[in-house]
This record gives structure tokens, C-alpha cells and sequence, in this order.
């Protein structure tokens, strides 16, 4: 029995054999050709048909893990599509008349080399994608399919996974993921969270593991290679015991959240586009605390009209009847960019120009998004909530705009909620020093731990080398929650938690003491979360 450690993703037990992904590369071979455009037609043929692959994977993730998760295989497509990465293969095989494998490959190999020299994390990340597009298309050309095919129930173990090789798995018969490379934020990571697989990542893989009966201990983020009796037996009896409360946790559906004590919690939904309400309503969420209203930026060529807007929301507004919705404005940039914002480059986008600044600057962007969110308030409960805030003059900014357009929307006698409840995102160290002045002026508080944990620790929550400094129950972090939810309290307004520490069931019994009024959280963690709030005294 050997034991190697990574750092767990996701909680559960997985037992089976381990199935080595070892992805090599495609050997390319240099060709002379004598007929350069049937080169090209095979070039355009082997695009399209990997065009139709790409669009395959989005229909198959848009089903199994949700628009936001799918978008990944949009941004490849629209890459595929790319005039430099055509042309660039194009001439080579005019000019230099070689086969267009190669021609594939030099292109991919040459702008995956570029992106991987930028100082931008966002496109950094673009390298792995382009190498993946690329190893798509030349997949078509030679004749090969690009899948990973899992013939039997299998613990998937390799140096990386891209997002479509997940996707492409069959979910029946993937028991778990071990990465040596990738990050808790990764695609992939967040895959495996959303499909409630156990995932590890930093475990120092062998290829000799390959057939060898395992177990993936993803509370304590070990890898058991070959258990011995006993060792094995334990782990059934954690996996049995997992089972059965999943089992139990469906009888919470219908229950309140409250203390045995008699404290009552708001227990919420985080989603991250309509697709998302079938999992909100199976999970039996209160209400959704958190709807990311970028997705309408990041799925368009252009900016979303308002009435493309208001059709979104009053949709979940809808669909959720009286709970409550909240959605946050506008919050692209750092690691969400979208081409026709014009951004430009910039050396920490983290902590540049993003979320509300971009609203505060641009004006015309935020007023279009505010009239559909005003609007489609006359559908349902909504909220808002407005991200990145630092000051109070950001938010009497913010509250001036929103009076200019609810006179606007009363002259056209455009009906809307009046008082419709106004928040703000504490997610900076600032925000949560000043939350005593900013509680005077905001309906309530959501408190993003995500952000807040990477600006407090001033560790980037997507580098994979500070996997290890990323403490998100680190005092400093705790104490910034407890400061804010006291704040809130002294002037009379609810707070509450929507960033993944939200979900750690670890603290949930801490954050009650805190006084934590609302938990928003994936919608798969509704119910374990409300197990232990109702556990508690």
C-alpha cells in the first residue's frame, strides 16, 4: 500500500481501478505537397468537423453542468474561428507547401507560445486552449478521435485535464479525478465540484499506476494506492455512510433552515444563468443569493440589449415566484474578459479596471443593464447588488444613476419595484474597514469570500503555486466576516455569505455565531448546508 497527498477539491470517497490519461501529443510530420488548395480543403473540412465537435460539447455541458461551465467550448470555437490562426495556416501551406498537419501544428505551437509569454494571467491561459484547439483539428485530419472513451467505472489520473476531455467522459463510469497540474479554480476543478465527483490536484503522478486498484480520500486529500484489507474496509464504510446521507438529506426538502436554537437562516442559490433553476428547484434553495448577470456579456459579440437583459431576469424572476433574486451587476474583467470591452491590457487586471468601476466609467452600459433589471422587478422578488464597492461615494454614485433611470422608466410609464432592495459586495479589505459607514447607506450586505480572501492575503486566488497560502480560514479573513456582520447589525441591515466559504460546512456553525443572517451556495450544497444548521444550537 503506498499513500501520496494532493490538495482535495472535492469531499467523497471514490474506490476502483485507476485509468492513466497520458494525453500524449500528436507526432507531426513535415509533408511536401504538390496541391495546395485540395491542402486547404482538407484544412476547411477538418475545421468544420471539429467546429461540430466543439458545438456537441457545449449542448452536452450546457445539459450536465450549466451555461457558465459550458462557455469554455464557445471561447474555443470562436478561437477555431480566429482570421490569424486561419490565415497564418493557410499561407504556410500556399507559400511553404506543406501538409496541413503541420501547418496546424506550427500555427497552434506559435500562438500558444505567445499567450503563454504574456504577463496576463487571463491570456496565459489561452495557451492551453489554443494547444487543445489545435490538437482537435489535426485529430481530424489524420483520422482520429480526440475522445478519452472510458469502457469501464474508472478513477481518471493525469498531469492535466482539459475542460473537453471531462466533458467527453462518460459520467456513469467516472469515479474521480487526480491532476498533478491545475488549480482549485481551475475549469476542470470546478467541473468536478459541479458534478459532485472527488477531485485531487498537486498529487506527483506515475503512469505505473495504470490498472491499479486505488481510492481517492477526498477529505484529507490522499491518494491510496493498492489498500490493504483493512484500509479498504474503512474506506467502503466512509462511502456507505456517505451514501446514506445523501439519502437522509432528501427528507430536509420542504424544512426550514432554522437553529435548533430557533435562529431562521436564508438558505440560497448561487447560479450563473437561467439554465442553472432546474438545480436550484431540485435542491429546494430558498431563493437565489447570487446571479451572475455576466454571462449575457460573455455569451454575445456584442452588448447585450436591454431587452435581451429583461427577458433573462424575468425569467428567474419568474420561475422563482415570491423567493428572492438577487443579481449582481455588471462584474467583468481581472479573469472574465470580454473582447468588445475593449479593456486593453493590464499588468494586475485583479485589481484594475473591473465590476463597478467599468459601470461607474461607462455609464451608458450600467443605465441599459439597470433599466432591465428595474423592469423585470415587476416579475418577481429582485434584488440588487453591486460588487467591488470601496467607498461610500462609489455607492451615492451608484444611488444617483439608479434614481435617473427609475424617473426615466416613470415617464414612460414603465412599471417597476420602487423599493426595490439595493446591496453591496464586500470583497475588499477597504469595504469591509468602512462597512460601518457603507451600512448606512446599502439595503444589505453579501459578503464575496473569494475575492475578499485573495485581496486579504494579497494571494491570487488562480495561481496554482500558492495553492498552499490560499487560507481561507485564516483569522484575518474570519475576523473581516465577523467585523462586517456586526456592522450590519448596529445599522439595522441583513448580511449575509456568497462566496465558496459559504458552502464549508466547517464553519457554518461559526458563521452563526457570527449572526450571519442569509448562505448562498452551489445549489448542490443547499441541503448539506441546512443539515448543519439545523444541527446546531
Amino acid at each position: 500500500m503506498e499513500i501520496f497527498y494532493g490538495k482535495a477539491i472535492f469531499r467523497g470517497i471514490a474506490i476502483g481501478k485507476i485509468l492513466f490519461n497520458s494525453k500524449n501529443k500528436q507526432q507531426v510530420r513535415r509533408t511536401k505537397i504538390d496541391d495546395a488548395e485540395a491542402e486547404i480543403s482538407r484544412f476547411e473540412k477538418a475545421k468544420e468537423e471539429a467546429s461540430q465537435e466543439l458545438e456537441v460539447l457545449y449542448n452536452k455541458a450546457l445539459k450536465e453542468v450549466g451555461e457558465s461551465n459550458a462557455a469554455i467550448f464557445e471561447v474555443h470555437s470562436m478561437m477555431l474561428e480566429d482570421d490569424d490562426f486561419n490565415d497564418a495556416i493557410i499561407e504556410k501551406i500556399k507559400n511553404q507547401l506543406v501538409n496541413a498537419e503541420y501547418a496546424v501544428a506550427k500555427t497552434g505551437d506559435g500562438l500558444a507560445d505567445m499567450f503563454a509569454n504574456m504577463e496576463d494571467e487571463y491570456f496565459r491561459a489561452r495557451a492551453a486552449d489554443m494547444k487543445d484547439i489545435s490538437e482537435r483539428v489535426i485529430s481530424k485530419l489524420v483520422g482520429e478521435d480526440s475522445s478519452f472513451q472510458l469502457k469501464e467505472p474508472a478513477i481518471i489520473v493525469a498531469k492535466d485535464l482539459a475542460p473537453s476531455e471531462t466533458i467527453q467522459m462518460d459520467k456513469s463510469k467516472l469515479l474521480a479525478f487526480v491532476t498533478e497540474l491545475g488549480s482549485s479554480s481551475s475549469h476542470t476543478a470546478i467541473l468536478a465540484r459541479t458534478m459532485n465527483l472527488p477531485a485531487l490536484i498537486g498529487v506527483k503522478i506515475d503512469s505505473g499506476w495504470n490498472g491499479k486498484f486505488a481510492v481517492v480520500d477526498g477529505y484529507n486529500g490522499k491518494l491510496v494506492i493498492e489498500p490493504d484489507k483493512d484500509t479498504l474496509a474503512k474506506y467502503k464504510k466512509i462511502q456507505q455512510d456517505d451514501l446514506e446521507k445523501r439519502e437522509l438529506l432528501k427528507e430536509l426538502k420542504g424544512k426550514e433552515t432554522v437553529t435548533k436554537g430557533g435562529k431562521k437562516i436564508h438558505l440560497y442559490a448561487n447560479i450563473g444563468n437561467p439554465s442553472d433553476l432546474s438545480s436550484v428547484l431540485e435542491n429546494d434553495a430558498e431563493g437565489i443569493g447570487l446571479f451572475r448577470s455576466e454571462f449575457l456579456y460573455l455569451d454575445s459579440d456584442n452588448f447585450p440589449t436591454e431587452e435581451e437583459q429583461f427577458n433573462a431576469y424575468r425569467k428567474v424572476a419568474e420561475t422563482m415566484g415570491s423567493k428572492k433574486v438577487i443579481i449582481r451587476t455588471l462584474d467583468i474583467g481581472a479573469d472574465k474578459q470580454v473582447g468588445y470591452f475593449n479593456l486593453g491590457h493590464e499588468d494586475n487586471p485583479a485589481m484594475g479596471y473591473r465590476a463597478i468601476r467599468i459601470c461607474l466609467d461607462q455609464q451608458d452600459i450600467f443605465k441599459t443593464q439597470l433599466r432591465a433589471l428595474l423592469r423585470a422587478s415587476a416579475f418577481g422578488n429582485i434584488s440588487v447588488m453591486y460588487p467591488m464597492i470601496i467607498s461610500v461615494n462609489e455607492v451615492m454614485q451608484i444611488k444617483e444613476i439608479v434614481k435617473n433611470v427609475m424617473e426615466e422608466l416613470e415617464t414612460e410609464g414603465i412599471d417597476f419595484n420602487k423599493n426595490i432592495e439595493q446591496g453591496i459586495m464586500i470583497e475588499t479589505p477597504a469595504a469591509v474597514i468602512i462597512s460601518d459607514e457603507l451600512a448606512k447607506e446599502a439595503d444589505f450586505f453579501s459578503i464575496g469570500t473569494n475575492d475578499l480572501t485573495q485581496y486579504t492575503l494579497a494571494a491570487d486566488r488562480q495561481n496554482a503555486k500558492l495553492e498552499n497560502i490560499i487560507d481561507t480560514h485564516h483569522p484575518a479573513v474570519l475576523r473581516s466576516i465577523k467585523t462586517v456582520i456586526e456592522n450590519a447589525h448596529k445599522a439595522g441591515i441583513w448580511a449575509g455569505i456568497c462566496g465558496e466559504l459559504g458552502a464549508d460546512t466547517s464553519l457554518t456553525e461559526t458563521f452563526l455565531s457570527y449572526g450571519i443572517d442569509e448562505l448562498s451556495v452551489s445549489p448542490t450544497f443547499v441541503l448539506p448546508v441546512r443539515k448543519v444548521v439545523r444541527d446546531t444550537d
